[in-house]
């Protein structure tokens, strides 16, 4: 059995400006909180900070962002350009995320002959780590606040077309003084819609290996059941390394490249939580629409989420037709059905929520609001007073397409997997008929590692039913109008039978099979590319999908949108209001807190491991529990790791503000040391991407001390317990 190597620090309090504005009083306990505000790193000491302090923080802003020295954000990555968040919690390199977030690499090492989805898998020693293809993660060098370049060849006259023009100027100009040798790796993006802008410079290593993930029965306990849901015994996390070269510069995969030294990486906290106590998450959230209008929530409810629900259902339904009849195909799409079955669970939830919390007569109210303080003043209603129009004309002239957009997306290009295969195959095939030699021969190489991926999550009986399944769907469903062009084919020659079609093109496409696409690779023929009846499909798919996002309606959205933003920013001009996310990096805060999630429905701010046996049923996939992590727990073997009651605390709530893209992120203390990990959101909040709801919101994070226990009771590995730094006593 390993001890943690117990560090005891002490620290000085200092005070910091505060970050956060809207707080909320807990509707019980002395002073909990749920605060809103996805903030930029770099702007806290703009806003006020006087509100982290209050509740706990021991850091100056300059420990958390600092670009001349070490800071926490030296410790966050961002993974795959940021579809989830990192931590390194080690000074070898050691990254900690979810296990959703590798779920991909796992599934992509596992066979039938070793399955490391069901069985887990961890690396005893550096030597047993494996290389993950096509995954990279990146580093936050800097932020830049570049707003008054890219505006200044704006004006107040110019119509949406000619505005975004001169940004566009701008932007080139911008990145050719920034970046002239083109050796940075940077990245512009418009805040409050195209109000302000900032630019981001990134570091990026491409040799990550896969270290520690465990049994899917500990890292997705509870499957689609609980996802989203508390309470939560779900220990969702695994962990990857960054490899450098010997400078310890990004480098290809190579064995002789050596784990990278980071400027910063995080302490392992066991101090555990209490009711109250602070804490602060940074991390690379995805997307959200505060802003949203009364309009879009309407949209949102009777027309975009339905859809999705719909499509996403019937994909759902036939994937796991296939994946209960064979293993095989059950590990090739595990990824593909969990990625799925989250978000068709959000926008359900989120319906819900939408309609529960009246979130459409709230955004109307905030509308008259901000008409009556627009109509107090001459000047505002000469910026602002055609904002509120444009929107709802843009809802106006869009309801009809909505549904044909999401069907377009949903079901003809990524519903079955030769869809979206095919038009990129087609995309990148233009290459093996160059006339130079050397792009011809890199053509080939490019397209022979991509089939090789694709290839190993593929099963065409599978994929036939899903074409035939959502093609139909998308023919009954959707009007005429905004078919894909290949039905009219399907009409013709195929007397209306997706299944008909979908038996010649399974029959004689080059693209269903891995040797004959190899063979064309090596022997192109554009007469029998362009013939291909799944190029056809995937052409004709992204064709639609490209002419439903082409909206002559864009620029009032583009227009009343910026005005509405900058407008309320004006009226509640002594507010601080956070940009919607945009996968940069961002920091949010609360407290630990239970919460009521409904008439007689109350819950704790901790699960223990109790709840895992309360829940087991192993005839019950989702919530089967091994002998092994059985025995443990009914042994109560829980070490260094319990708290002073004696409990294991598997995963605890607290009110930050996350959504997609902030999965990995930590889950840091008062005193900036790792106490949990964060994974999800709750049920009772799925309409916080649209409005953060002060009393129900909470982020679902997984102890860190359970992760500790995994490794070292569970999985026996030693090696990586006495790899981090551990403190205790800081309280």
């Amino acid at each position: 059995m390993a001890t943690p190597r117990m560090k005891s620090i002490h620290k000085n309090m200092k005070y910091l400006l505060s970050i956060g504005l809207l707080a909320a009083m807990f509707f019980q306990g002395p002073s909990a909180r749920a605060d809103e505000g996805m903030w930029l790193v770099n702007m806290l000491n703009r806003i006020t900070m006087a509100e982290m302090s209050e509740m706990g923080l021991n850091l100056t802003a300059e420990e958390i962002y600092d670009i001349n020295n070490a800071s926490l954000k030296d410790a966050i990555v961002r993974l795959n350009g940021g579809s989830c968040t990192g931590e390194v919690i080690s000074s070898q390199g050691l990254v900690l995320t979810n296990h959703h977030c590798a779920y991909d690499a796992i599934q992509g090492f596992s066979s039938t002959a070793n399955d490391y989805l069901t069985d887990g898998f961890f690396a005893l020693e550096q030597g047993q780590e494996m290389h993950i293809e096509d995954f990279y993660i990146s580093f936050l060098v800097r932020i830049d606040d570049v707003t008054e370049r890219m505006l200044e060849g704006v004006t107040a006259d110019m119509d949406e077309s000619a505005r975004q023009e001169a940004i566009a100027e701008a932007q080139k100009s911008l990145m050719t003084d920034m970046n002239p040798d083109g050796e940075k790796e940077l990245d512009l993006k418009s805040f409050y819609y195209d109000n302000e802008f900032y630019l981001f410079e990134y570091q990026s290593f491409r040799d990550i290996r896969l270290v520690a993930a465990p049994p899917e029965s500990v890292g997705k306990y509870g499957g689609d059941t609980d996802n989203w849901m508390w309470p939560r015994h779900t220990g969702d996390f695994s962990m990857l390394r960054i490899y450098a070269d010997e400078n310890n510069e990004p480098a290809d995969y190579s064995e002789t490249n050596v784990p990278f030294q980071p400027k910063r990486h995080l302490r392992i906290s066991m101090d555990g939580v209490s009711e109250g106590d602070f804490t602060m998450v940074m991390g690379y959230p995805g997307s959200t629409d505060r802003f949203l209008s009364s309009w879009g929530v309407e949209q949102a409810l009777s027309l975009y989420n339905p859809s999705v629900v719909e499509v996403r259902d019937l994909k759902l339904t036939t994937m796991k037709k296939h994946m209960d009849a064979d293993p095989a195909v059950r590990i090739q799409y595990a990824a593909k059905y969990a990625q799925t079955a989250n978000y068709w669970k959000y926008y359900i939830g989120q319906s819900k929520g939408l309609k529960r919390l009246n979130i459409q007569s709230e955004k109307a109210e905030l509308e008259a609001r901000f008409t009556q303080w627009v109509n107090a003043n001459a000047e505002r209603q000469a910026e602002y007073g055609e904002a509120l129009q444009l929107i709802e004309a843009y809802y106006a002239d869009t309801d009809a397409s909505v549904k044909g957009k999401v069907y377009a997306l949903e079901a003809g290009l990524i519903g079955s997997d030769i869809s979206l295969f095919a038009f990129r195959f087609n995309r990148m095939a233009a290459g093996l008929f160059a006339e130079d030699a050397e792009e011809v021969a890199a053509t080939q190489a490019m397209l022979t590692d991509y089939i090789a991926g694709f290839y190993r999550e593929y099963d065409q009986s599978t994929d036939r039913d899903l074409f035939v399944n959502l093609m139909t769907k998308f023919r009954d469903d959707i009007e005429t109008a905004y078919h894909p062009s290949f039905f009219q084919l399907v009409q013709d020659k195929y007397k209306d039978d997706f299944g008909r079609y979908a038996d010649k093109m399974y029959a004689n496409s080059f693209l269903v099979d891995a040797d004959r696409c190899a063979e064309f690779i090596a022997n192109p023929s554009m007469k029998k590319l362009e013939k291909d009846l799944a190029i056809i499909v995937g052409q004709s798919a992204i064709n639609t999908y490209f002419a439903g996002m082409q909206n002559p309606a864009q620029e009032k959205f583009d227009r009343g949108y910026r005005l509405l933003v900058k407008g309320l920013r004006e009226m509640d001009s002594n507010q601080a209001i956070a940009p919607d996310a945009n996968s940069t990096m961002r920091l949010t805060f609360g407290q630990v807190a239970p919460y009521k999630a409904a008439d007689a429905v109350s819950y704790d701010f901790v699960t223990t491991a109790n709840g895992i046996l309360e829940k087991k049923d192993n005839s019950n996939p989702e919530f089967v529990v091994p002998d092994a992590l059985d025995e443990l727990i009914r042994a109560r073997d829980f070490g260094n790791y319990a708290d002073d009651e004696g409990e294991l605390i598997v995963c605890f709530i607290h009110g930050t503000d996350i959504t997609g893209g902030n999965s990995g992120s930590p889950v840091i203390d008062a005193n900036g040391d790792l106490i949990g990990l964060a994974f999800d959101g709750n049920w009772e909040a799925m309409s916080g991407d649209i409005a953060f709801e002060h009393d129900l919101q909470r982020t679902i994070s997984v102890d860190v001390r359970y992760i500790m226990w995994i490794l070292d009771k569970f999985a026996g590995a030693n090696n990586l317990i006495e790899e981090m730094d551990f403190v205790s006593g800081l309280r």
